[in-house]
């Protein structure tokens, strides 16, 4: 009787162990046949897409994806953020593409908008997921009842923000405070971009050299106006005004004023692809100066112009922002300026990427440089402005990545990655 009741329950397990492979072996063909995805986003929270989207693989080499999405981002008039995701299909999706746009306001939470960027995701992934055998672990549902709603903007499209930030140092014999206090008003529609952008900044750093104790004010109010009309697709013009007083760069008062017109060779509507813009501005700078400069001025008023051309690409293979704009006085052409700037980032092979940072300026228009010999402090503490004939700064990146191809599983103990708790 024992015996019998051995091999029954032999059995029985026998045939639940094959059920479980079965399941098990059935769950593993569905993640096998899942879409592979390759997300190229320099802000996403991916352990959080990870969690809220487990019916894709992801991978983190793009010749191995069927789907290809890249979200790009811009600032929108009421200081939120337009998202956009654009959806590319490669191998058996060859031909499927679409994309979706999030609105995020700016009050919103982090984690609301991580949400709703991430619901959107789940959105755009449906066309292609409803093609693999997945779509049997999928339910969609609607959260509630849509109204229409008129809305009434009582503010014009105008958007404020004021902010102040004091910070402070202190050591044995030196203490610096800071106090730095900005206001910026911003309206911006199809037709019209207005920005207004304050800001003050105080510094006062007490220092004791030889037992003596010394006391130094940095100070900068800074003042800009920036008016654009559209003129249809390609065309733009507009306004800059900015006016300044400054310690730093011996400016008592100054006031530049540079209307400008600007071609973009795209679109502006594709300008989460690409844009390449030419900006040419012709004005007058203003100026009063606290000490007597180099050229033995107190005051002078300047005709300057300037030209600025800016390439910026998203694609598969990387991204490019270029800015190269130079600039001269009217008075004297050998007063001049040139500046370029910009971020490449490249994807060379599989799992290899190079990027490069930086900005150089040729520096030839330093007219407002004080006259006098300046002191050790003022070189020490950069309190004034010294003379330069370039600047440099920079940075280059090459990185490389191997392994698996699949990249599913999320844990976050200890921090991501190389870093820790936090």
């Amino acid at each position: 009787m024992n015996n019998i009741f051995i091999i029954f329950s032999l059995l029985v397990l026998s045939a639940f162990s094959v059920n479980a492979q079965e399941v098990e072996q059935h769950s593993d063909s569905l993640r096998t046949n899942a879409v592979k995805l390759f997300i190229d986003c320099y802000y996403c929270d991916m352990n959080h897409i990870r969690r809220e989207i487990p019916y894709v693989n992801y991978v983190r080499d793009i010749k191995e994806a069927q789907l290809y999405l890249r979200e790009a981002r811009q600032t929108t008039g009421s200081g939120g953020r337009e998202y956009s995701f654009f959806f590319t299909g490669q191998k058996e999706f060859e031909g499927l593409t679409d994309t979706l746009v999030y609105m995020s306001r700016p009050d919103d939470t982090r984690d609301f908008t991580r949400d709703g960027r991430t619901n959107m995701i789940k959105m755009g992934l449906m066309r292609y997921v409803a093609r693999t055998p997945i779509y049997k672990e999928i339910d969609i549902r609607h959260m509630g009842e849509t109204k229409e709603e008129m809305v009434s903007d009582k503010w014009n499209s105008w958007v404020f923000e004021l902010e102040t930030r004091p910070r402070f140092e202190s050591e044995e014999s030196l203490k610096e405070f800071s106090f730095w206090n900005s206001f910026n008003a911003n309206k911006i529609t199809p037709d019209w971009k207005i920005e207004v952008d304050f800001d003050h900044r105080l510094t006062r750093t007490k220092y004791i050299y030889e037992d003596s104790t010394h006391t130094n004010d940095k100070t900068q109010v800074q003042l800009e106006n920036l008016i654009v009309k559209s003129l249809g697709d390609h065309w733009s013009a507009g306004s800059r005004i900015e006016l300044l007083t400054s310690t730093f760069n011996n400016a008592k008062f100054r006031a530049d004023i540079f209307p400008t017109v600007e071609y973009n060779i795209f679109p502006y509507f594709e300008s989460t692809h690409h844009q390449f813009r030419f900006a040419y501005g012709i004005g007058v700078s203003i100026n009063h100066y606290n000490d007597t400069t180099i050229y033995n001025e107190i005051q002078e008023t300047l005709g300057q112009h300037l030209l600025q051309v800016a390439y910026q690409v998203q694609e598969k293979w990387g991204s490019i922002n270029v800015a190269l704009e130079g600039s001269n006085y009217l008075h004297d052409f050998s007063k001049n300026r040139l500046e370029l700037e910009g971020t490449i980032n490249l994807r060379i092979i599989k799992g290899l990427s190079f990027s490069v940072r930086g900005r150089v300026a040729r520096i030839h228009d330093q007219l407002s440089l004080v006259g006098e010999e300046l002191s050790e402090a003022d070189i020490l503490l950069q309190l004034q402005e010294m003379a330069s004939a370039y600047n440099i700064n920079g940075s280059i990146g090459l990185t490389y990545t191997f392994g698996s191809i699949f990249n599913n599983i999320v844990n976050p103990r200890f921090g991501n990655g190389r870093t820790y708790y936090r």
